[in-house]
């Protein structure tokens, strides 16, 4: 007789935990600079549009928040996360965690 451990909710591969820092990063590095042309081409945009537009050109300036999934600096922060992913990997041991290049081996079974 064999017996098998089930748990009642299945957490897919790719979940994080519940106490994990937010995830800037992007599927790829083209689409996040692609979001990043976006969100600072709507900024330019609705500043350089005032003079013919009138204010009313500012309003395109928060939807560069949505492109950029917050501010400028939670893209940069995301590009860095996305540049690195699969690179680095942190560990922690007693307390204290250290970030180290990722096994190349490791990477290919993920």
């Amino acid at each position: 007789m064999t017996t098998t451990k089930t748990t009642k909710t299945a957490r897919p591969a790719n979940a994080r935990p519940a106490n994990a820092r937010p995830d800037f990063a992007s599927s790829s590095v083209p689409r996040h600079l692609a979001r990043g042309a976006l969100g600072f081409g709507l900024i330019i945009g609705s500043i350089a549009l005032v003079p013919t537009a009138g204010p009313a050109a500012l309003l395109a300036a928060p939807l560069s928040l949505i492109a950029f999934r917050g501010c400028p600096t939670c893209w940069m922060v995301g590009l860095a996360q996305t540049v690195s992913r699969g690179r680095l990997e942190r560990r922690c041991t007693d307390g204290v965690c250290t970030l180290t290049r990722a096994d190349p081996a490791d990477t290919a079974r993920k």
